[in-house]
């Protein structure tokens, strides 16, 4: 078993008279982590809800404080899976904070469209929320050792860090292709904003190949064949379902500084991985750069997130080609990080950079202190 490490957050939050939710993309490790919950509390104290199953949301649906009420019993933790499929769930969880309020209420759901739109007005000032990842390296090396992880690299790299994917890493290439194919795509192409998924494949693949790069949304139109307000669209909605993430440039100071410019990752290298079959190894990869940046972007989301770091992030890119990889701002201070996977090729702030920004520090990331910059081991 991985010791999750949102759950010590969580369990933090137990009874502080506000509901948790935990949203992320199928195949996380939600559930489990519910199932924990349950089991390291006396199980006639817990009620667990699975609204994949119809008599469970016809009983949440449509009810009274009362009904909830009699529904929970002497409950003391409620834990409701998938909760996004309850029609009317914020509304439902207000009146259970509202009406009983000695208990606590942890929803999970791997729509971000449900379930946010559903829980902002209603929870307002009433909810802690988090988001569950694939596994982190953090969470990897606590269940096995800092050597063996470092050992594993490669792997990650290249399938990523699903926990069925780590699990069984000799079906590892089967699982991310049906992972792909089917439970990433299930809550995105229920709407009917998706007319064609076919435009939404090609737009995976097209920015799949740009990993790394500043993306164009006239340029993926042209590539694909679509409008570029669709791509704008498209986009929009595979950040809500947890497949990419988008990263902003840095623009205030200097006048050929990129602006309104974006960088779009991947959520997991495995996932994008398969997406253009690609499981090669990386000494016959041409885009294990790309890989390497990804993976470290990725990684340190969940370092930031999990350890309760608030921070700006961007990268940074002139229209002379100056560029640094990755930046976080906090407390009026610029931390600027430059990704090499060969550690024998060093990197330099840009002068430029230097001068605008006066108040930064600068660390270049590669194999030799990698584990640092995403692990608990050093806190910039």
């Amino acid at each position: 078993m991985v010791e999750r490490e949102l759950l010590y957050w969580i369990k933090e939050r137990f009874f502080k008279k506000k509901a948790i939710i935990l949203v992320g993309p199928r195949q996380v490790g939600k559930t489990t982590l519910l199932k924990q919950i349950v089991e390291e509390n006396k199980q006639s104290e817990t009620l667990f809800l699975n609204c994949d199953e119809p008599e469970t949301l016809r009983m949440l649906e449509n009810s009274s404080s009362t009904e909830l009420r009699n529904l929970i019993g002497n409950k003391k933790i409620v834990l409701i899976d998938e909760a996004q499929r309850v029609e009317n769930v914020g509304i439902m969880m207000k009146l259970i904070t509202d009406n009983i309020p000695d208990i606590q209420i942890i929803v999970t759901g791997s729509s971000a469209f449900d379930l946010r739109n559903r829980l902002n007005e209603p929870l307002t000032g009433r909810k802690f929320e988090y988001h569950l990842y694939p596994f982190s390296t953090a969470e990897l090396i606590n269940a096995t050792s800092y050597t063996e992880e470092k050992r594993l690299l490669e792997q990650r790299m290249i399938y990523g860090m699903y926990p069925d994917v780590v699990n069984n890493p000799s079906d590892a290439q089967k699982i991310l292709i049906e992972l792909s194919n089917s439970y990433l795509f299930k809550d995105v192409l229920m709407y009917k904003d998706i007319r064609n998924p076919d435009v939404l494949t090609k737009l995976l693949i097209a920015l799949s190949l740009q990993l790394g790069n500043e993306v164009s949304y006239n340029e993926l139109s042209n590539t694909i064949g679509v409008k570029s307000e669709t791509v704008e669209r498209y986009i929009e909605l595979l950040e809500k379902v947890f497949i990419v993430f988008k990263q902003p440039s840095l623009s205030r100071n200097l006048r050929n500084e990129l602006k309104k410019s974006h960088k779009i990752y991947f959520y997991d290298n495995g996932v994008r991985n398969a997406l253009i079959q690609n499981f090669k190894s990386l000494e016959l990869r041409t885009d294990t750069g790309a890989l390497w940046e990804n993976f470290m972007v990725s990684e340190r989301k969940k370092y930031i997130e999990y350890n309760e770091i608030y921070s700006n992030t961007y990268f940074w890119r002139t229209h002379t080609q100056q560029e640094i990889d990755y930046l976080e701002e906090r407390n009026g201070m610029l931390y600027a990080f430059e990704f090499k996977w060969n550690e024998k090729k060093k990197a330099k702030i840009p002068n430029s950079f230097a001068e605008a920004y006066p108040h930064h520090e600068f660390q270049c990331i590669d194999r030799t202190n990698y584990l640092e910059f995403i692990t608990n081991s050093t806190r910039p």
